[in-house]
């Protein structure tokens, strides 16, 4: 494969590979010609996606993992410190807990906290260390565009979502010269089997809103390959994210000033 800028190589490693947008995204790296390591907690699923999947011609080894178990997060991340072939993480694994924080069982958001913030962190410490030290990698990491949107979802849930983004922003800023590409992908709704695991299904949600797993990882790797931080596939114009960073970008020299803004009518100190 070529080694030029904005393009995967070598054998990726993908969390959450059961099913979905990971499953997606190994199949779519297999067409590739990539190899694999694939993540995930259930073992048969895994399995049946690796035999089909080496009948491509690409070499597939299957870790089974929970992410929430630091024993488990622990032997990833030593496979992504060891494995001098590994140049692709694609940081998929996630859950949604739905619903108002004052109405949900708490020891079901630190579950969602472990494995979409924790375990994420980590396995994209230990990706950048080794892609940085080797001057090559690719680091994926699936958010959401709740991550835009706090009022419109779960907070806890979307939370997650904007730590992912902000962790993909800081990252591929400090990783950029170590000739490691990071890239953040925000789904909108997506067909997946996420929905009927967190209780709420996709019943009653507006048809041209869902879009298929196979177009959103597909339209996630274009956004790759044209070297975006921030891939939204939804989308239209990028023009209007252009904007909204300007905006923030807008905001930052007066996020920390010496004083308080008059409009608070606060006297300053002697």
């Amino acid at each position: 494969m070529s080694n030029s800028t904005n393009t995967l190589n070598g054998k990726a490693l993908v969390t959450g590979a059961s099913s979905g947008i990971g499953a997606t995204y190994a199949e779519r790296l297999a067409q590739r010609g990539h190899d694999l390591v694939l993540v995930a907690r259930d073992l048969s699923r895994l399995e049946a996606l690796a035999a089909r999947l080496r009948d491509t011609g690409v070499k597939v080894d299957v870790l089974q993992a929970d992410l929430t178990s630091p024993a488990d997060l622990a032997r990833v991340e030593s496979r992504l410190r060891e494995d001098a072939d590994i140049g692709v993480l694609v940081n998929n694994a996630g859950v949604a807990v739905p619903g108002k924080l004052v109405d949900t069982d708490v020891d079901r958001v630190d579950s969602m906290l472990q494995l979409n913030i924790t375990a994420p962190t980590r396995l994209a410490h230990a990706a950048a260390k080794a892609f940085s030290a080797r001057g090559r990698g690719a680091i994926i990491n699936i958010a959401s565009v709740t991550a835009l949107m706090p009022e419109g979802f779960s907070g806890t849930y979307s939370g997650t979502k904007a730590y992912i983004l902000n962790l993909s922003q800081s990252m591929s800023s400090e990783l950029h010269d170590a000739g490691v590409q990071v890239q953040a992908v925000l789904p909108g709704i997506t067909r997946t089997e996420i929905w009927d695991r967190s209780g709420v299904g996709m019943h009653g949600l507006p048809a041209e809103m869902i879009m298929e797993v196979h177009e959103l990882v597909d339209a996630a790797l274009a956004g790759f390959e044209l070297g975006e931080v921030v891939t939204i596939p939804s989308l239209p114009d990028v023009a209007d994210w252009n904007a909204f960073s300007a905006a923030r970008a807008a905001l930052q020299p007066n996020l920390s000033r010496a004083h308080a803004a008059t409009r608070y009518g606060v006297t300053q100190a002697n």
